[in-house]
Formats: C-alpha cells, sequence, structure tokens
C-alpha cells in the first residue's frame, strides 16, 4: 500500500476508495507471540488536500496467537477503525490526533498497519475450545465449573442448615 504524492495529488478533488488485501506476515516478525496472521482486507477512503492526506480506513482479518492457559492457536479477529495523517509540508501543523511526516516522495501505509496490528494483540487470550487440545476440565479431586452452576448448588456440608429455617420450633411461641 505505497503510493507516491503525484499519484495521490490526481485525485485531490476526486473520490479515493481503498479496497485491498495486504499480507502483514512482517508483523509475526515483530511479536514472536503472534504465530499467524490472515490477509488483513483494508477498505476506506482517502482525503487529499495541498497539506495533508488522511486516510479513513477499515483494516478486518484474524491474528493466530496463543491460548494464555493452554498454549493452544486461538484465532483472533481483528475490526479495526482507524484515521491517519500526513502531513505533505513542514511541522506547522496544530492537532490533537497523531500525524505522521511523509518521507522522500511516497506514502507507504505497511509499517503503520502492522502497528496499529500491534497495537491489537491483547495481553491474553483464552480459547473457548474445551476440546481435547484445549484445557482440561477436571482431574483429580477437581473440576471446573461455570459461575451458572456454582449458584444452583448447594453445598452438602450446610444441606442441613437450608432446613435449619423451615422448621417451626413449637417452644418459642411464647
Amino acid at each position: 500500500m505505497k503510493w507516491t504524492l503525484s499519484q495521490l495529488q490526481k485525485y485531490r478533488s476526486k473520490d479515493f476508495p481503498i479496497d485491498e488485501t495486504v499480507n502483514v506476515d512482517e508483523v509475526m516478525k515483530l511479536n514472536p507471540e503472534i504465530r499467524g496472521a490472515s490477509p488483513m482486507h483494508v477498505t476506506g477512503r482517502t482525503d487529499i488536500d495541498s497539506a495533508k492526506v488522511t486516510f479513513h480506513l477499515n483494516i478486518k482479518g484474524h491474528l493466530i496467537l496463543p491460548c494464555s492457559r493452554t498454549l493452544v492457536d486461538v484465532n483472533y479477529p481483528i475490526n479495526v477503525e482507524t484515521t491517519e495523517t500526513f502531513l505533505l509540508k513542514g511541522l506547522d501543523y496544530e492537532t490533537e490526533e497523531e500525524v505522521h511526516q511523509v518521507k522522500g516522495d511516497v506514502i507507504d501505509l505497511n509499517p503503520i498497519l502492522h502497528e496499529i496490528l500491534l497495537l491489537e494483540v491483547p495481553m491474553q487470550v483464552f480459547c473457548e475450545d474445551s476440546s481435547e487440545e484445549g484445557a482440561p476440565q477436571s482431574g483429580k479431586d477437581w473440576e471446573v465449573i461455570q459461575e451458572q452452576d456454582k449458584q444452583d448448588k448447594v453445598d452438602p456440608r450446610l444441606a442441613g442448615l437450608a432446613q435449619f429455617f423451615d422448621q417451626n420450633d413449637p417452644s418459642s411461641d411464647s
């Protein structure tokens, strides 16, 4: 996803849509936790004027990350909306948003896509699958219980206490 400034200036007053599929294998070299990456589908539009070029992008795809419990591969979906601005002239542009300087005569979005994907990697990923390759769900003297199961069960050691208040004590009528 590279364009020269002269290519972009042709679309100054016209619509410049973006609809590309980008291979982002480089992101696996930048973060060894990422085991794989699907080609990312990048869509959006570009606003071009004499001082800046603004890309409004939507990035969709998925990364393959290790489960934090079992190290099983997990498909982690990516769906990111971002706006990236490149300044064509000097640093005289005041804004709250982050801007990029154009280096040379080419605008290259690939390093920015890699940076966005690296920022989307969560601290922990858990596989939802309870299959054989996932985390074991029970063992000797233990089992994984869900929160709903925990609320429905009554501890057998306390079952006698549950009936305590249901009994009518005739000696307490006085």
